[in-house]
C-alpha cells in the first residue's frame, strides 16, 4: 500500500568532522566536541568500555561527576575552558554552537540530531513556495533544528519552556550569523492549542520532548501521557501540503512501534514518505550508542 512505512531504520550522522564519540560503555560516554574530550554519564551504555579505564582517562580532559538524581560537577584533568564553540557544515548548511559545562551534564548540543538538520535544510530548500516555509520547533533546546530551517530561508518560530535556553539559543543564531527567529518562552503543549484555535499552519513542525518537564508556568510534561495529546493538535496545524514533521523520542519506555502507531494514527496519508527507527552514534571503537526512536516524513 502506498501509504505503509518503510523497514524499520537505523539512523546516524555521518557527515560532522568537529564531533567524534570515541567510545560508550559501563554507564558512561567518551566524545569529543572540537578540541575538548569529555566524559560523562550516559544511561543507555549498558555494556562494557572497549577502551581500558586508562585510555579513558589519557583521553578526557574534563570529566562529569554526579552529585545527585538531576545535577554535579565538571572536573578539569586539563586547562580547559567554560566554554568554548563548534561548528557544523555539511553541504551548504553552515552553522555554530556556543558550548558550555553546565552543572546537568548538557553542554548544550545533542550531536546526533545533526542526521535531522540535514533533512529540514534539505526539505526547507525543496519547498517552491510564494512566501518563506513556516518551520515551528518545540522543545527547542538551543536550536540546532532551529539553525537549519532558518539557514535555509524559513520563517522559524523556536518554542520552549526555560528562559536561559531561548537567550543561549539566540546566542547560536548570532553567532552562525543569522537573523530574526521568533522566540516563544512557553509550554509547547499551551503554545500548539492556541496556534490550533487561531487555525495558523506550519510547513515544518519539529518536536524532541522530554520524558518528563516543567513549563514556563509549572506546567508538567510527562511523554507517556501527553505525547498523544500535543500530536493531535499539532496534525491541525500541520499543512497538508508542502510539509514535513520530525519526532524524537529518547525515551527508555518509547519504541519504533509506538511511534509508529502515533504517526498513524494522527497524519493519514501524509506519512506515505514516512520513515521510522532507531538513532544512534557510531562510536571509533566500534560500538553503537542508541540515542532514541526518530520518525519523520516530509512532501516538500
Amino acid at each position: 500500500m502506498g501509504t505503509e512505512f518503510k523497514a524499520l531504520q537505523l539512523f546516524s550522522p555521518d557527515n560532522w568532522k568537529q564531533y567524534e564519540l570515541i567510545d560508550a560503555g559501563n554507564g558512561e560516554k567518551l566524545e569529543r566536541f572540537g578540541q575538548v574530550v569529555t566524559r560523562r554519564p550516559e544511561p543507555q551504555a549498558l555494556w562494557d568500555k572497549l577502551l581500558t579505564e586508562k585510555e579513558w582517562q589519557q583521553l578526557a580532559q574534563v570529566s562529569f561527576v554526579q552529585k545527585g538524581s538531576h545535577s554535579g560537577e565538571w572536573r578539569k584533568h586539563r586547562p580547559v575552558g567554560d566554554k568554548w564553540q563548534i561548528n557544523y557544515n555539511h553541504e551548504k548548511l553552515n552553522i555554530t554552537f556556543n558550548l558550555s559545562l553546565t552543572s546537568f551534564k548538557h553542554i548544550g548540543i545533542f550531536p546526533e540530531q545533526a542526521l535531522n538538520w540535514d533533512f529540514i535544510y534539505r526539505n526547507v530548500k525543496a519547498m517552491k513556495l510564494s512566501e518563506p516555509p513556516k518551520v515551528l520547533n518545540l522543545f527547542a533546546y538551543t536550536g540546532g533544528a532551529s539553525l537549519a530551517a532558518k539557514a535555509a530561508g524559513a520563517d522559524v518560530t523556536h518554542v520552549d519552556s526555560i528562559k536561559q535556553v531561548i537567550s543561549w539559543s539566540r546566542e547560536n543564531m548570532e553567532s552562525s550569523s543569522l537573523i530574526d527567529i521568533r522566540w516563544v518562552v512557553e509550554d509547547a503543549l499551551k503554545y500548539v492549542k492556541r496556534e490550533a484555535k487561531r487555525g495558523k499552519k506550519y510547513n515544518g513542525i519539529i518536536l524532541d520532548p522530554p520524558a518528563y518537564g516543567i513549563g514556563a508556568n509549572g506546567e508538567r510534561w510527562k511523554l507517556d501521557e501527553n505525547i498523544n495529546e500535543i500530536l493531535k493538535e499539532i496534525a491541525q496545524i500541520l499543512e497538508p501540503k508542502h510539509n514535513f514533521l520530525i519526532l524524537n523520542m529518547y525515551s527508555l519506555g518509547m519504541s519504533a512501534l509506538i511511534t509508529e502507531n502515533l504517526i498513524k494514527g494522527h497524519f493519514g496519508n501524509q506519512r506515505k514518505n514516512m520513515e521510522v527507527g532507531e538513532v544512534y552514534l557510531p562510536a571509533t571503537s566500534g560500538l553503537k550508542l542508541p540515542l532514541g526512536i526518530l520518525a519523520r516524513f516530509a512532501n516538500p
